[in-house]
């Protein structure tokens, strides 16, 4: 008399372990496993504008509202955010471009924050 209970267990240990290999974070970083060119084009987009934020969220004494300094910031690094954009979005999506414009935001603000000592990273 032949059980299911071995194979099916078996199958079972395969799928997890096939399943737990490819949890791995390196390989499915931005699903550049598939597009390695398009991944590397979205992190240096992102990293330009990070960089932007960087240099233009320098602590300043003569505006106490962070949030208009976020805007600002937003605002200067317009074109940094337009490529990434441009990267993450061909085919012209207006929820994309909402949502990475409120990232945008978000991020300035946080950039501001951290400039100015009151958010750790």
């Amino acid at each position: 008399m032949i059980t299911l209970h071995h194979p099916t267990r078996a199958g079972l240990v395969l799928l997890a372990l096939t399943l737990g290999a490819c949890n791995s974070p390196a390989l499915f970083k931005a699903g550049g496993y598939s597009h390695p060119r398009e991944v590397t084009k979205v992190e240096r987009a992102y990293d330009a504008r990070d960089a932007c934020f960087t240099k233009n969220a320098a602590p300043t004494t003569g505006e106490p509202d962070v949030a208009s300094v976020a805007r600002a910031v937003s605002l200067s690094c317009m074109p940094e955010t337009n490529q990434l954009i441009a990267v993450t979005n061909p085919y012209q999506d207006p929820q994309v471009t909402a949502a990475i414009m409120a990232d945008n935001d978000a991020r300035a603000l946080r950039y501001v924050r951290l400039a100015r000592g009151e958010a750790s990273n």
